[in-house]
């Protein structure tokens, strides 16, 4: 994993350099319609935006996902499906599927019921409130089905072990995010230069 992590890096950073490098000499062409990254309107385009390239849907659904992720897996519910259960397990399942039967319930009522309050103006599913909210929604409820159990089944015996549940998926997502800036500011860049 770190030597794809690396030589997808190091891709990213060279298709960057390689496009400053384009957008200037097809700009000291006389090419329409390229800005470069090298001039006084590209630097401060680059520096100006830095944040707001950043700022996406999908960088929260990693971060939300990844944490879930680290929750779901110190929690011990992956590897549920073993065999013979004792009681606490037993009783982190019944607990797991009454929290699902509930979840089920609220997004059908908030989704399926006449005026829902999660459906468009036009009354669809797509585009609406509930798809933007479903990758949240999936991530707060693998969560709290995650941390329940490992409460019910004593994986989680602190707080502080299940604060650091959270913790550890960002850790294991953190070469994804890595890569995830790498590539928005080379798509940015690329939009910039020649669009």
């Amino acid at each position: 994993m770190r030597r794809i992590v690396t030589l997808a890096a190091v891709l990213l950073v060279l298709l960057q350099v390689l496009l400053v490098m384009v957008s200037w000499l097809l700009s000291a062409t006389m090419v329409s319609g390229v800005r470069p990254l090298l001039s006084a309107e590209g630097l401060r385009w680059f520096a100006g935006h830095f944040s707001m390239m950043l700022l996406t849907p999908q960088l929260s659904w990693l971060l939300l996902l990844s944490m879930s992720w680290g929750c779901l897996q110190s929690s011990g519910l992956l590897s549920v499906f073993s065999g013979q259960y004792n009681y606490r397990q037993r009783l982190g399942l019944r607990v797991v599927a009454v929290l699902v039967a509930l979840a089920l319930v609220v997004v059908l009522l908030l989704t399926v019921t006449p005026h829902a309050v999660l459906l468009s103006a036009t009354g669809g599913l797509w585009p609406s409130p509930f798809s933007a909210a479903l990758i949240p929604l999936l991530a707060f409820l693998v969560a709290v089905i995650s941390s329940s159990y490992g409460l019910i089944v004593r994986r989680f015996k602190t707080l502080q072990e299940l604060v650091f549940s959270f913790v550890s998926g960002l850790a294991q997502a953190s070469p994804l995010i890595f890569l995830y800036v790498m590539a928005v500011v080379l798509f940015r860049s690329v939009v910039f230069v020649f669009f």
